[in-house]
């Protein structure tokens, strides 16, 4: 076998796996889709949701997802961002830095469900915060953290070593040359990294059930007092996620219309997903052209 032939075996092997996992989400978005998107209706967006009659929505699980989402990366991205700088930047190549890799890398490898437990132990009974959105976002942060830092790093370390040599020969001090050089020519793949780990903000369950809570309390939307109990801004409320929400009414929803409330939340949790990547992505090539004079 000639090297041409061999060539063009491997290229169409190689399309031919990009088509297999292409097809793979085209199969898993339509279906879902496909069976939710009829069941979805503004009176499903606005609506509470019911625990015994028909006819209830998502309102208060879909904006506790959002809440949520913007707690963990209030907490989360300084975190991610600063220790990404270090790494990249300023940690030497020795063992101890080996060893906070290696700590970033193991845990990303935790289950869910073992931070979820922690969580409960740790803030729910022993913090005496009870179920709330900030005990499930501080549980989150443990997710977001790896994925956040080392996508930080590695979009940092992308950027071409002559970018800072020209900003420290300018006489630009080396955190200068980082914040207004680096960091801006490396947005793009920090935004990847957010868009990634709010996706599984978005997604996970398993750890919210024991942080966050399974119930949805009602809120007032009128009370901007976020320390009032019954305001929709209290981080220290039980607050029932959309994916937890889809959980709960697939294993122990009563409703008569259980499976249409199923369809709906799911195909709502994959629409809010995918608009959140395309505005994240608009707003990252705003920022990019601003912040570095690129047409």
């Amino acid at each position: 076998m000639n090297s041409k032939t061999s060539n063009n075996i491997a290229t169409g092997v190689i399309y031919f796996l990009v088509a297999c996992v292409l097809a793979i989400l085209v199969f898993l978005l339509g279906y879902i889709l496909i069976t939710g998107i009829p069941h979805v209706s503004w009176h499903f967006l606005t609506s509470a949701a019911q625990s015994f009659a028909a006819g209830g929505g998502i309102r208060d699980q879909l904006f506790n997802s959002m809440y949520l989402l913007v707690l963990t990366l209030i907490i989360s991205f300084p975190i991610a961002l600063g220790s990404g700088i270090y790494l990249s930047e300023y940690a030497p190549d020795n063992w101890v830095t080996g060893v906070i890799r290696t700590a970033v890398e193991v845990l990303s490898s935790l289950p869910s469900v073992v931070v979820g437990l922690f969580g409960f132990l740790l803030f729910v009974v022993n913090f005496h915060m009870g179920f709330s959105i900030l005990a499930g976002a501080i549980a989150l942060t443990f997710f977001n953290l790896p994925l956040l830092t080392r996508s930080i790093e590695e979009s940092l370390q992308d950027v071409s070593e002559l970018q800072r040599e020209a900003g420290l020969s300018l006489g630009l001090s080396r955190w200068k040359t980082i914040t207004g050089i680096v960091l801006p020519a490396a947005l793009p793949g920090i935004l990847t990294g957010i868009i990634l780990s709010a996706g599984r903000v978005f997604g996970e369950a398993a750890a919210l059930i024991y942080t966050a809570g399974q119930s949805a309390p009602t809120v007032n939307y009128g009370d901007w007092n976020p320390m009032d109990s019954a305001s929709f801004l209290n981080f220290m409320r039980p607050a029932e996620t959309l994916a937890v929400h889809i959980w709960k009414v697939n294993t122990e929803g009563v409703t008569p219309d259980a499976a249409a409330i199923s369809s709906g939340a799911s195909a709502v949790l994959i629409v809010v997903i995918l608009l959140f990547n395309l505005l994240a992505r608009m707003l990252g090539r705003w920022l990019y052209k601003r912040m570095t004079a690129t047409k």
